[in-house]
């Protein structure tokens, strides 16, 4: 993997990740494909929306269908036709969220599976391993991800706890595949330091901020995001996990963040809930019923130019698929062409006009 800065604004910066499968432009978004698959798209959809990388889970693949199961088809990417870049998360932040119970030793983790109790044990070593198989092109490392609230000591235990999984990544690491490394420390500055300071003299291919967006106000948020973004090596890719609120995005690239995954797009298109250049549109509502125009008249997606409101208002109150498939569409082109014109604006040196400019849609879209 090699990345490359061809322009900054500020500390907004233009860049590409070249891997063996693409290029990467950032700032890039990263869609989430959970379970091998974008919900609702395919590949040569995600494609033509102009996704350069997709994220997968390595949890959720781990327990279905299982890491040895893709690795014996030929590998994620031949597994669900995505001949681009991949990266899979460790699985950390799930084993956080989603599992009913939690046991964290120094060896690993012991976790229930959400899906049918079963009992699981990951170990850095186990999760290099799943990474492996699934041949993904960026992975990352196993890390426990620090609560909001916690107390200075638990934040503490936790990141020198992610220090030590972070060597025994780096030590079972898997030569095709470019490492990150997971800086945490929780609301602490200098916990936030100690992690970096560690992380990198390990000398991995690139950084990640995790811990954040688990509860905090957006204010400290932002105060940690660029406090530890300023504590990262400046020709290595930083990634942002689990970031998409726009108004985040923002902030963050203002930082020198170059990378960003979340769910937020497809998960609020199944909901009924759409993104436009006029603000957020919840399609249910009854004055969309005959309502002939379409979503976004500024927006040149397949769902826009083909569809009216009423058309996707009765497609969702009927609970029809095609209803999920074209506000993904839409979300997900809103996302992108932001990124894009994003990029443009830093090229340009333009990334402050672009904020202000963005910062009154978004407001009506996030807030």
């Amino acid at each position: 993997m090699n990345f490359e800065i061809i322009h900054k604004d500020g500390n907004a910066r233009l860049g590409q990740i070249t891997t063996q499968r693409g290029v990467i432009n950032t700032p890039a978004f990263m869609p989430v494909g959970t379970n091998a698959a974008v919900k609702a798209m395919g590949p040569e959809e995600m494609k033509g929306l102009g996704a350069d990388i997709i994220l997968s889970n390595t949890y959720h693949l781990f327990l279905r269908p299982g890491h040895k199961v893709i690795k014996e088809v030929g590998g994620l990417h031949k597994f669900m036709n995505w001949d681009g870049p991949i990266l899979t998360d460790s699985g950390g932040f799930q084993v956080f969220s989603l599992s009913p119970l939690r046991n964290i030793k120094n060896e690993g983790v012991e976790f229930r599976s959400h899906i049918d109790g079963s009992l699981h044990f990951l170990t850095p070593e186990l999760v290099m391993e799943i990474q492996g198989s699934l041949g993904s092109d960026i992975a990352m490392i196993f890390d426990e991800c620090t609560p909001y609230p916690a107390t200075k000591e638990y934040a503490l235990n936790s990141l020198k706890l992610t220090s030590k999984w972070a060597k025994r990544c780096l030590d079972a690491r898997n030569e095709a595949q470019a490492l990150f490394g997971i800086v945490q420390g929780g609301m602490y500055k200098d916990l936030r330091k100690q992690s970096a300071d560690e992380l990198i003299a390990m000398d991995f291919d690139g950084y990640a901020l995790g811990g954040l967006s688990v509860g905090e106000p957006k204010e400290l948020m932002y105060e940690m995001i660029n406090y530890s973004t300023s504590l990262l090596p400046e020709q290595k890719p930083h990634y942002l996990m689990g970031i998409g609120d726009l108004m985040d995005v923002l902030e963050a690239v203002a930082t020198g963040i170059d990378m960003f995954d979340c769910v937020m797009p497809t998960r609020n298109a199944r909901n009924g809930t759409l993104f436009t250049s006029r603000g957020r549109v919840s399609i249910k509502r009854e004055e969309f019923k005959k309502d002939s125009s379409p979503l976004d008249p500024d927006c040149d997606c397949y769902t826009c130019r083909n569809y009216s409101k009423s058309y996707l208002r009765h497609l969702y109150m009927s609970k029809e698929i095609l209803s999920m498939r074209l506000h993904t569409t839409h979300n997900l082109h809103f996302f992108m062409e932001f990124f894009r014109k994003m990029r443009e604006a830093i090229g340009n040196e333009e990334f402050e006009k672009f904020r202000k400019e963005w910062t009154p849609v978004l407001q009506k879209n996030f807030n």
